[in-house]
């Protein structure tokens, strides 16, 4: 019997390597074997399921402050998580340390550009979990003369399909702004578009997922770069299909399963690639929410092991449930 794990991470607690490596264990234990493919939505822990980082720039903060940005150079492809450049988690306070206005995305556009100079011809820039709802400005500017990426096949990786003006008022609450904020952000969002559209000649108001990373999204899709799905982009480069099929059981993963999770993020693409493949698919999550119950089996770790040690020893808890999931199933 075979299982195939194929879990994203679960935001604060686990990484999508050791949630599979759990299932892995557990697996084995009850005489299954396992083939581990954890995987990504294109947000945050894509760069670690897509090889890791191997190199590492200073660059700007996103509130201009310098970090040290890891990312990755295989040959002529690079991988950038711009979370690791512009991210909301790069700040000492989180959302309260945050300036919704002036936070930009000026360090992203620094590692594309430091990619360029090692000779990335393919660079897939990984969206989600930004501080800025700058449409991307920042980074367009940190990239001139646009001239250098004529040539290069520039991929953003979306874990949302969110439209470019609606990113300020979907995201930035979320990044700290208030209703005031909002507001302002949109308006300059709108004037972005209408400027992206003159110079560039690209309407970015029409493209699904252009308001992914406050518009980062967007603004590279002005200057050439093709938007794709984070979770299909990474089921390609992990052969994550190839891996299920002929499997007995598919048991994937993430922190909250909700309606969010079907619209794009890693449990719902796993239940479609195991649907075609005709095998059976679980997902373990911290919590179920009841919208959602019945699309899927799911085991909820705050259900069963309380909220506490889900949340302080969520991998143990996640080899515990797989391990009586495959039992039942031997």
């Amino acid at each position: 019997m075979r299982v195939v794990a194929a879990p994203d991470k679960l935001r604060g607690t686990a990484s999508a390597q050791e949630v599979a490596a759990a299932i892995g264990r557990a697996a084995r234990a009850v005489g299954w074997t396992c083939t581990e493919v954890p995987v990504a939505d294109g947000g945050e822990g894509t760069l670690d399921v897509l090889g890791g980082p191997n190199r590492t720039s200073r660059v700007t903060g996103p509130l201009g402050h310098l970090v040290d940005a890891a990312w990755r150079l295989d040959g002529t492809t690079a991988v950038i998580e711009m979370a690791r450049a512009s991210g909301l988690a790069l700040l000492e306070d989180g959302v309260e340390g945050n300036d919704a206005v002036a936070a930009s995305t000026a360090g992203t556009g620094e590692l594309i550009a430091a990619a360029l100079d090692a000779g990335a011809r393919r660079i897939i820039v990984c969206v989600g979990g930004s501080a800025s709802t700058d449409g991307g400005l920042a980074a367009l500017r940190a990239l001139h003369p646009l001239a250098r990426l004529k040539g290069v096949d520039l991929v953003v990786a979306c874990d949302v399909r969110t439209r470019f003006l609606d990113a300020a008022e979907v995201f930035a609450p979320q990044k700290g702004a208030t209703p005031a904020q909002v507001a302002l952000l949109a308006r300059r969002l709108e004037r972005l578009a209408a400027v992206y559209e003159e110079e560039h000649g690209v309407d970015v108001r029409e493209l699904d997922g252009a308001g992914a990373a406050g518009g980062l999204a967007g603004g590279l899709a002005a200057v050439g770069a093709r938007l794709v799905p984070g979770f299909d982009l990474v089921a390609d480069e992990v052969e994550l299909f190839e891996a299920i099929e002929g499997a007995d059981l598919v048991i994937t993963a993430e922190g909250f399963l909700d309606e969010q999770s079907f619209e794009g993020k890693v449990v719902g693409g796993v239940a479609e690639l195991a649907a075609h493949a005709g095998v059976p698919v679980v997902a373990i999550a911290g919590q179920v929410f009841e919208e959602v119950r019945g699309r899927i089996e799911a085991v909820s770790l705050v259900e069963r092991f309380g909220e506490a040690r889900a949340m302080a020893d969520a991998v143990a808890c996640i080899e515990e449930v797989a391990a009586a999931l495959l039992a039942a199933r031997s």
